[in-house]
């Protein structure tokens, strides 16, 4: 996970890691430089301007809001250490599969790159979708997305799979719900 900030020490703070553990200290000390309040808690804000996407300019606060969501255990809107912990992780996990599908080393992935991405995850989707796909998430207008707009995807996908399963009973592909239904399903996802 890449992030911005200068190295700060913090030695007994409440709510640090047992000494000894390498990697929670490690965290805890990339936890205390994005915590710019010291409030112990991340904020959305505080999250989105310590990620990094590769290319210069601000992370994708809508990705940001959504890993906040995802990872907000306490439903307190910002982000603990042992959350951040876990966002952590996921992010890191997102980079490394975000850089083996970048085949050309860009730093973005394109159409072919994502349809490669997301063939490997199980979606069976046509040429058509995938350019909405890139017009919908390519906020560059260079018919590419990048890393944070990649994750948006993905979790995206996730999340609208996930519901509409859960209408598909006999898992054939199919489903009918009215308008009604359909907008709620829309609008009671959390991503």
């Amino acid at each position: 996970m890449a992030y911005y900030g200068q190295q700060q020490q913090g030695y007994g703070q409440p709510g640090a890691p047992p000494q000894g553990q390498a990697d929670q200290n490690f965290l805890w000390g990339v936890f205390q430089r994005v915590d710019k309040d010291r409030s112990g808690q991340i904020t959305a804000t505080e999250l989105g301007q310590a990620l990094s996407n590769g290319t210069w300019t601000p992370f994708n606060p809508e990705t940001v809001r959504l890993m906040i969501g995802m990872f907000d255990r306490d439903n307190s809107g910002t982000i603990n250490f042992q959350e951040f912990s876990s966002l952590w992780k996921y992010v890191t996990d997102w980079q490394n599969c975000f850089r083996s599908y970048d085949r050309d080393n860009s730093g973005a992935i394109d159409r072919n790159e994502l349809k490669t991405a997301l063939t490997s995850f199980g979606y069976r989707l046509s040429d058509r979708f995938y350019f909405i796909l890139i017009k919908k998430f390519d906020r560059t207008a260079r018919g590419t997305v990048s890393f944070d707009d990649f994750i948006q995807v993905c979790v995206v996908m996730q999340t609208l799979t996930s519901a509409f399963r859960q209408h598909d009973t006999d898992q054939d592909g199919w489903v009918t719900i009215t308008y009604e239904q359909f907008l709620s399903l829309v609008f009671s996802l959390k991503s």
